[in-house]
């Protein structure tokens, strides 16, 4: 039954199909290794861990309960456990401890339960509801919606997935875009995985916009929209790859705002155009800028607002929104803001390992999906590499010098060179010619049941990995609230993150009253008297919430040990 089991008749009627499921019984314990992660339940609870899961999800008779496995799964995640393999290296019985059993089951177990939980009907439902009522806490944090693409490089031998250009290594790799819609402080609401090469604009086209207008609450009504011309539902930030006047136009015909850097500046403004600002930005922060806006017109037909921000050293970053309702100070904080996105792909690649591999599965292709043709692909690389090498050319053509003696013998050489350099050169540039006359004629995408057979891919299976990505969304949005908290009484506000990770892996006894209806997890002390009062105002906070442990009627306390 596996080591530290003490619960063995209910695990033999479990086993026999005699028990529906093991209630969670807490006995007081010393020293429970990383019982810290406790202190993150309340948070877990109020961001729908469990909300909406009996609704969505089913579990067969056995010895975990779904509460259990769901708590198990968010509490590993905040742990820095990244993976269920790590889980072989945990003490089993000290994880046990902290769910009121007397173990945690093993790894092949566990993948076994979310293999039965991972239905994707079930983990679409669950992930939508979730995304609809986190919008809906939060109205304002939803009519700013940053969308943006992240790349999960795949190494595997199961398929061959097309390439795309990964930034962050400076490569084309093969692997899949996730595509995630967060807010401006960097907390997700959903992701959207694809393996195909569309990009961007064709992903929010036909996955995120439909999705959005069917989520996002508190949008003006018809009626609204046609009494006010520049009124919008919300906006959509996203950064250059997004750049497209005729998106923005078939955007703003839904009445959906966007926002984004220019492509294509024209020259700079006149420094007496800008004024200082005073800017707020997300957290709280204020700073100060020289901004200055004007109308702009992209295309024939396209109007927007340009907003430029100018830097310390004589740069001007330019901004395009076709948001008309905010002042411009609003929209260089949202802009500025998508390093909040940035840092949340950095902190879930680093913390929570959203780019692991979880099964090796594979999926099914849609046979009428648009990919990006190879032999486009292939071309655009040639005609790069023959721009590049014509390039060269042309700067050694120009570093050649007719020296200055002029000597019958230094001539000859010069002008040998000159011509050498001349025709290789003029044959560079028929080449350049002639790839980029066959490229027009190439179609940049195909279905997919048009590739050759050679290309062809099937993509891997998403729903396990999106049921797991969505306990993560939870946990780092949980972080999230307790960080926000910390942050009143802490000098640094950056460290906010880095105590909460502390606590999480932090010892703690656990303490059941029956008597009294409680629970109460007692923190061991940290590294210095300045985190441990950090941690007492966060405990004062998290016992303010009156959060009962999930199927008992145990109220946790939280305190530390001298308390």
């Amino acid at each position: 039954m596996g080591m530290g089991c003490t619960r063995v008749v209910e695990r033999v009627c479990a086993a026999v199909g005699l028990l529906q499921e093991a209630p969670s019984r807490f006995e007081r314990a010393e020293s429970v290794a990383q019982g810290g992660v406790l202190w993150a339940l309340p948070a877990l609870l109020a961001n729908g861990l469990l909300r909406r899961a009996r609704e969505c999800f089913r579990l067969p008779p056995g010895f975990y309960s779904l509460t259990q496995i769901l708590v198990l799964l968010a509490t590993l995640a905040l742990a820095r456990v990244k993976t269920l393999e790590q889980l072989r290296y945990q003490p089993a019985g000290e994880w046990g401890k902290l769910l009121g059993l007397d173990r945690i089951p093993e790894v092949r177990t566990l993948r076994e339960k979310v293999k039965e939980l991972a239905q994707p009907e079930a983990v679409s439902e669950w992930g939508q509801r979730l995304a609809q009522e986190w919008m809906a806490e939060e109205p304002e944090a939803a009519g700013f919606l940053y969308v943006d693409g992240h790349v999960r490089v795949y190494h595997g031998a199961q398929t061959k997935l097309p390439r795309r250009y990964v930034a962050r290594q400076r490569l084309c790799l093969r692997g899949m875009t996730d595509y995630w819609v967060n807010d401006q402080q960097g907390r997700p609401f959903f992701v959207i995985s694809s393996a195909l090469t569309a990009g961007l604009l064709a992903t929010l086209k036909s996955d995120i916009v439909p999705r959005l207008l069917a989520e996002v609450p508190g949008q003006p009504s018809e009626e609204e929209l046609a009494a006010h011309p520049y009124r919008h539902r919300f906006t959509l930030v996203f950064d250059r790859e997004g750049y497209s006047p005729d998106f923005f136009q078939s955007m703003w015909a839904l009445r959906i705002a966007c926002q984004t850097y220019h492509k294509y500046p024209s020259e700079d403004w006149p420094v007496s155009e800008f004024s200082e600002q005073v800017v707020e930005l997300p957290h709280g922060e204020s700073v100060r800028m020289r901004l200055a806006e004007r109308g702009t017109r992209l295309g024939k037909d396209v109007w927007v607002r340009e907003i430029r921000k100018l830097t310390d050293t004589g740069h001007q970053v330019s901004i395009l929104t076709t948001n008309f309702e905010v002042p411009m100070t609003s929209i260089a904080a949202h802009m500025f803001a998508r390093w909040s996105q940035e840092n949340f792909f950095q902190y879930m690649m680093q913390h929570f390992a959203i780019d692991r591999l979880v099964d090796y599965q594979t999926g099914r292709a849609d046979e009428t999906a648009q990919v990006v043709n190879p032999a486009y692909r292939k071309l655009e690389q040639e005609i790069k590499t023959t721009t590049g090498k014509r390039s060269r050319k042309l700067a050694q053509f120009g570093a050649v010098t007719l020296p200055a003696d002029s000597e019958v013998q230094a001539v000859a050489a010069y002008e040998q060179a000159k011509g050498q350099l001349r025709e290789e050169i003029e044959l560079l540039e028929k080449d350049l010619v002639a790839l980029k006359a066959q490229r027009k004629e190439t179609p940049k995408h195909v279905r997919w049941v048009d590739l050759p057979e050679p290309e062809r891919f099937v993509p891997l299976a998403p729903t396990r990995k999106r049921f797991l990505d969505t306990i993560k969304m939870i946990a780092y949005r949980a972080e999230s609230a307790l960080a926000s908290s910390l942050r009143e009484v802490m000098a640094r506000a950056d460290d906010a993150r880095a105590l909460l990770r502390e606590i999480f892996t932090t010892e703690a006894d656990l303490i059941p009253d029956e008597e009294a209806g409680t629970l109460t997890v007692r923190l061991h002390h940290l590294p210095n008297r300045t985190t441990d009062q950090a941690a007492r105002f966060l405990a004062a906070h998290l016992n303010a919430t009156e959060t009962v442990y999930p199927g008992t009627n145990l109220r946790l306390v939280y305190k530390l040990v001298s308390d």
